[in-house]
């Protein structure tokens, strides 16, 4: 699991189009760790216990509205305060002014100052989705990512069982390929969100045919760039000794990243549809999301069955 993942500062300028008033000296060089960001509005009143300087620091009007009570030299004083900590930038948001004192100890200090049209708040969202995103700790699995009826489905099992095939079936009836042969998987909280490497997205190799363009063959309705996985299932090759469940009862979950997911184990055999049973599949585990356990009504209704049969015969 890849969790050592930092992104550019200069990344997020390009990504929201952010104007650099001031290129610190390490621009070029300056990554984000974290996900967190900063108003600094405590930091200009001096407390600066418990601060964090590697959060990317943002001001909007409420801090600029406050800054402008105070004189030239006090505005110096707390902007030199700040910048006294290696931050990796200041963003200033609405297109604000930039004081004077403000520009003069980003330069003295070397800090990178930027500008955005956006507020505070939609800026501080829109980094804070983006960071979460390309900051997730990520691993890769070998299988195959298939967006079914809505529900991400990562299906695995051993090279040429049938993965592919089922997902060529699958993207016939309607379905959408995310990603095939290696899974891109990122954990966001406590959820898994399942994409293919920028080289091999939407391509699909099937043996015999060889590699093939699932967005040139079957359009974009075809394909998916990323998926919340919901569900894994383990293609395995039928063995006559073991023992199936043929109920359903038995709810077995697989832990990725920490994340429990729900999985299910496919006996594979000539004649077995696989692209029904996994269409079955996500409908059954959907139902369950919502209380509807149809495995147990059965036993249920057995039980009752025998309970109301027994019951007869003794009053016979």
């Amino acid at each position: 699991m890849n969790t050592n993942r930092s992104v550019r500062v200069k990344d997020i300028v390009e990504k929201f189009q952010m104007e650099v008033i001031n290129k610190g000296t390490d621009y070029d060089t300056e990554i984000l760790t974290i996900t967190d960001v900063n108003r600094p509005g405590l930091q200009f009143i001096g407390f600066f216990d418990y601060f964090d300087p590697r959060r990317l620091q943002i001001i909007g009007k409420s801090e600029v509205t406050f800054l402008r009570g105070y004189s030239a030299e006090e505005r110096r004083k707390r902007f030199e305060d700040l910048f006294c900590y290696e931050i990796p930038a200041l963003v200033i948001s609405r297109n604000l002014d930039v004081f004077p004192e403000c520009l003069e100890m980003a330069q003295k200090h070397g800090r990178t100052l930027l500008r955005t049209k956006y507020t505070s708040v939609e800026f501080t969202a829109m980094t804070i989705d983006y960071l979460n995103h390309a900051l997730a700790p990520v691993i890769t699995r070998h299988g195959v990512l298939v967006d079914v009826y809505g529900e991400g489905v990562l299906i695995l099992g051993d090279s040429g069982i049938g993965k592919s095939e089922t997902a060529i079936e699958l993207i016939k009836r309607g379905h959408r390929l995310v990603a095939d042969d290696a899974v891109e998987i990122r954990r966001i909280g406590d959820t898994l969100t399942g994409t293919a490497p920028e080289l091999i997205r939407h391509y699909l190799e099937v043996r015999g045919i060889g590699v093939v363009d699932i967005q040139k063959l079957f359009g974009m309705s075809g394909v998916k760039s990323a998926t919340q996985i919901d569900l894994v299932i383990q293609f395995e090759r039928w063995q006559d000794e073991k023992f199936y469940d043929r109920l359903g009862l038995d709810e077995a979950h697989t832990q990725i990243m920490g994340v429990p997911i729900p999985l299910l184990t496919i006996p594979v055999s000539a004649g077995r549809n696989l692209a029904g049973i996994v269409e079955l599949a996500v409908m059954n585990n959907r139902q369950k999301k919502y209380g509807i356990n149809s495995a147990r009504e059965f036993v249920e209704q057995i039980d009752s069955h025998i309970d109301h049969q027994a019951a007869q015969e003794k009053n016979r």
